[in-house]
């Protein structure tokens, strides 16, 4: 891995603001008692903050191993960097004004700011496709690292995009009618109220879906991915097939169609307005069949790595 001096610079800025705000979120969980949709004001900008650090910082290290287009890779981080800290920007600014930022429409400035938030979100994505399809181009020599860096990205767009889910009107806003003179249009929650019963630290709900879980797995996948072959790379000294490139190629393809299984699956579960620590009988024979899939495709790729034949391939023995 490259020195991270020479990482998308704007993005380390930014990765480092949004580490300083993460911590002033907390404090002012702690000192601040007001609440707001069922949770401590603060806590939004909060996990907005530590997710934008492990978002910016994982794009800024991927613009390292760009190829070709680095000069488009470059403005589009800073792109990318400039969205999500007006972003950040209109979330804080409403906290200490005690207002909503999401589906706010209450007064005229509310609508405003909520309208420009959507705007930033959209140059977000846009601005993160465009690294997406240099990241496709480029010429990575390690092709299990090319897998982790193009499934992460690809996978992060798609759960950005569930974010877009969220503006439409939910089901009881639309039987209530009046969505042109409503004060909020959109919900994370699906088949119930935002607000209600939730769980710890997350706020995600316990009683409805909330399209917040396949949105946060989905984006991160510019990390667990990453992470996964990490870890693979950690454990080849002591596990002999992990020395097998290509062993540790078709583990992390597995991986990637298991993660990718998994958003859709949790996207599904939300769509039908099911909690995610309450699933019902089709998510969980879904959850398992994809389960099942995952463990024997991990299970072929490791005995693709003791094939008798096969060059530098590793002996019998798993760990040395």
């Amino acid at each position: 891995m490259q020195s991270w001096r020479t990482w998308h610079r704007p993005l380390v800025l930014f990765a480092a603001s949004m580490a300083v705000t993460a911590v002033v979120a907390a404090i002012g969980m702690v000192v601040d008692e007001r609440v707001l949709a069922g949770a401590p004001i603060w806590a939004k900008p909060f996990k907005f903050a530590v997710s934008f650090v492990a978002y910016a910082l994982s794009l800024a290290w991927m613009l390292t191993l760009l190829t070709r287009g680095r000069r488009a890779g470059r403005r589009a981080g800073t792109v990318v960097a400039l969205a999500c800290a007006g972003e950040m920007a209109v979330i804080t600014g409403q906290v200490i004004r005690g207002k909503r930022s999401h589906f706010n429409n209450a007064t005229p400035l509310d609508s405003t700011l909520y309208q420009a938030m959507a705007v930033t979100v959209v140059i977000l994505w846009a601005g993160t496709l465009v690294i997406a399809l240099l990241l496709l181009r480029a010429r990575i020599g390690d092709r299990a690292s090319a897998w982790t860096v193009r499934a992460g990205a690809l996978l992060a767009l798609a759960g950005a995009a569930i974010g877009f889910l969220m503006t439409r009107p939910s089901a009881q806003q639309r039987a209530a009618g009046g969505l042109d003179s409503a004060d909020v249009v959109g919900a994370h929650a699906v088949g119930v109220p935002d607000g209600g019963p939730s769980m710890a630290l997350t706020g995600w709900s316990t009683t409805g879906g909330d399209l917040r879980i396949p949105h946060f797995v989905g984006m991160h996948a510019l990390q667990a991915l990453p992470l996964f072959l990490l870890v693979l790379l950690l454990l080849a000294p002591r596990v002999t097939r992990l020395r097998d490139p290509l062993v540790r190629l078709r583990l992390v393809r597995v991986a990637c169609g298991a993660y990718a299984a998994l958003v859709a699956l949790l996207t599904w579960q939300a769509l039908r307005g099911e909690p995610l620590i309450h699933p019902e009988g089709a998510t969980l024979t879904a959850a398992a069949v994809s389960g099942v899939a995952t463990a024997a495709g991990f299970v072929s790729a490791l005995r693709a790595g003791t094939r008798p034949g096969r060059t530098g391939a590793p002996g019998k023995e798993l760990v040395r």
